[in-house]
């Protein structure tokens, strides 16, 4: 069968407009995400029917993903998981997904959706995906606040993606057995990092590592994209989701690999490179094809779903920030709260799990995606704004342990 790449050149196309609009109108504040989204929506099927996702963009869209879930584990500062930080942030995302779960059950009460904890899932998890290129473009990734929105985003998005395959990954087993699989997939996780860790620490292998990571071979490079597909293809196999694997090898990645600072300074930033550069916004552009306006405009009832909607994400996600406070002034609670409520793409996977289970209707699939688009639109661009408004990045490094 001969395959057509049409589609494909249209998106690269708009990955690499994207950025480059936005650097030479440097007055157009927006993340090169959203510009990216929006651009996928224009050409996509709801407006010029210019592009469409087929087999190749899919293949490069679920690449994307996986790559940046792979750098969200590699961002991630695991050593500040602890004392005042990680009570606040995991109190932080009880306290999401308990009022995401009180405002899905009214909405089932209401007839509304079919599946409340579904929702509540949903609307609980944040795109860290999302969050991360926004802290990068602002500076922020790596000062204290940043770290703190990081951990948060973090925990969302693990804890809503075990979730996710715990409750609805589409396998016929109980609860137990999910769980018993998912205790397995740890375990298999944490062998394969041990593994890593023992290869690295062999003087032979390690030389070898040394002499071919800037040559041709980019050979830390390729054994990262190994780790990424084998831990997408072991989470498959354990029935769990995919990105749980691809954000799993990120995580052991930046666990095993200590010695960066003193042999391959450069390696992280070559996976930036090849992520950011070449995978990610591929599936940024697709998820902006994949909006499906048809199904959101066809009935008055499905529009009004979308308001909603975002009253949901802000109340799940941005209330819950408010147990910042002892770490941070209001104006940068106020910017940590809106974005860890800015999602996008684990409502579109979640939501393509839930049609196919029957339990997402195709037009409330498609007005919680349009809400996750008015939060990536809006939710990081007002963020910025406030932390432009204030002060110089705060420390608070005293107030986390």
């Amino acid at each position: 069968m001969e395959i057509d790449f049409t589609n494909l050149l249209i998106v690269a196309a708009a990955t690499f407009a994207a950025p480059l609009a936005l650097g030479l109108v440097p007055s157009l504040r927006l993340p090169a995400v959203v510009l990216e989204i929006v651009l996928g929506i224009v050409l996509g099927p709801s407006v010029l029917g210019w592009a469409k996702v087929d087999e190749p963009v899919q293949l490069m869209s679920l690449l994307g993903l996986a790559f940046l879930l792979l750098l969200a584990g590699l961002e991630v500062e695991f050593e500040q998981f602890r004392g005042r930080l990680l009570k606040l942030t995991g109190l932080g995302f009880v306290a999401s997904l308990g009022i995401a779960l009180v405002f899905a059950l009214g909405l089932h009460g209401a007839g509304l959706v079919k599946s409340p904890l579904l929702i509540a899932i949903i609307a609980a998890a944040t795109s860290l995906g999302v969050v991360i290129p926004v802290l990068k473009d602002a500076g922020e990734s790596s000062t204290h606040f940043g770290q703190i929105v990081l951990a948060g985003a973090s925990i969302a998005d693990v804890a809503t993606i075990v979730l996710l395959s715990l409750f609805f990954s589409g396998q016929s087993s109980g609860l137990g057995a999910k769980l018993s699989l998912l205790g397995a997939f740890a375990a298999f996780a944490l062998a394969i990092g041990l593994a890593v860790l023992g290869a690295e620490r062999s003087m032979r292998l390690s030389g070898a590592l040394l002499r071919l990571q800037d040559t041709t071979a980019q050979i830390r490079v390729r054994g990262a994209f190994v780790l990424l597909v084998g831990f997408v293809v072991l989470a498959e196999k354990f029935g769990l989701e995919a990105i749980l694997g691809a954000f799993m090898a990120g995580a052991v990645l930046k666990l095993v690999d200590r010695d960066q600072a003193m042999t391959h300074t450069h390696f992280r930033q070559k996976l930036a490179e090849a992520g950011f550069g070449i995978f990610v916004p591929f599936f940024f552009v697709a998820s902006g094809l994949k909006f499906d306006g048809s199904a959101l405009f066809a009935k008055s009832s499905t529009l009004a779903l979308v308001p909603i909607f975002v009253a949901l994400l802000l109340a799940a996600r941005a209330l819950p920030a408010l147990l910042y406070r002892p770490l941070l002034d209001g104006r940068h609670v106020a910017a940590a709260g809106l974005l860890q409520a800015t999602s996008l793409g684990f409502i579109v996977v979640a939501g393509q799990i839930g049609m196919d289970l029957g339990l997402i209707a195709k037009g409330t699939s498609a007005a919680f995606i349009a809400a996750g688009l008015v939060s990536v639109l809006v939710f990081p661009l007002t963020a910025l704004s406030l932390l432009r408004a204030g002060s110089a990045p705060q420390t608070v490094a005293a107030s986390l342990r």
